[in-house]
């Protein structure tokens, strides 16, 4: 079996989070709520479901919780036109796919949001999984198992640019890379579990061989 590439989609192949933020303050002052734009960039990588609760808090994911996911939604929807890939993004994929790595990639994000931005890195047939494939979102590990279940892999490691995906490589028991293309720092990543941390994607695809590849877990171990 070949080793994986598990990879993150925004902030790491498209330039999405700042987008996101935008997004989401926007759909919390159509709910009369203010929270600071700093807060609600720290929290892009986290799932939706979690993110209203985590920036404004319980009573807020209570009273409007869905509805603010809705306004997100639509927000951004209306912003995809501007979505633009990360700049080396496909040629770390097709470097990765020739170096005979199974490339998988494991997305936050709606099924209709990776869609488009499948359409934009141009990866060839590679598996893909999105937040509509699993019950929770990251910094749960269901994504990056779901995805690894795609390809049989082995052994494989996490590649994302943000804590929440850190994170959610170590519940699932693999090491992560971290990458500064969605503005979280270094030691940031590095506290969250990051093996190692690139500034951008030509640089780590100059790399590549030399991941730290680790076991896949069995299922429910």
């Amino acid at each position: 079996m070949s080793n994986a590439v598990v990879l993150d989609v925004d902030g790491t192949l498209v330039d999405t989070n700042y987008h996101h933020t935008v997004a989401w303050l926007r759909a919390f002052r159509d709910v009369d709520v203010t929270v600071p734009g700093w807060k609600v960039h720290r929290a892009i990588g986290m799932g939706g479901d979690k993110l209203v609760a985590a920036v404004a808090g319980d009573q807020v994911e209570r009273d409007h919780g869905s509805e603010v996911r809705a306004a997100w939604e639509r927000h951004f929807d209306g912003m995809l036109a501007e979505i633009q890939p990360l700049e080396g993004a496909h040629r770390l994929i097709r470097a990765a796919t020739d170096l005979g790595l199974a490339v998988v990639l494991a997305s936050s994000g709606k099924r209709k949001h990776v869609e488009h931005y499948l359409k934009l890195l141009d990866p060839g047939d590679i598996a893909w999984t999105s937040s509509d494939d699993v019950d929770d979102s990251k910094p749960a590990p269901d994504l990056i198992e779901v995805a690894l279940r795609s390809v049989h892999s082995s052994r494989a490691v996490v590649i994302g640019d943000s804590v929440w995906d850190c994170e959610a490589a170590e519940r699932a028991g693999l090491p992560s890379i971290g990458l500064l293309t969605g503005g979280f720092g270094e030691d940031e990543l590095v506290d969250r579990g990051a093996s190692a941390v690139y500034a951008d994607l030509d640089t780590l695809r100059a790399e590549l061989s030399d991941l730290p590849f680790a076991e896949v877990r069995a299922p429910n171990a």
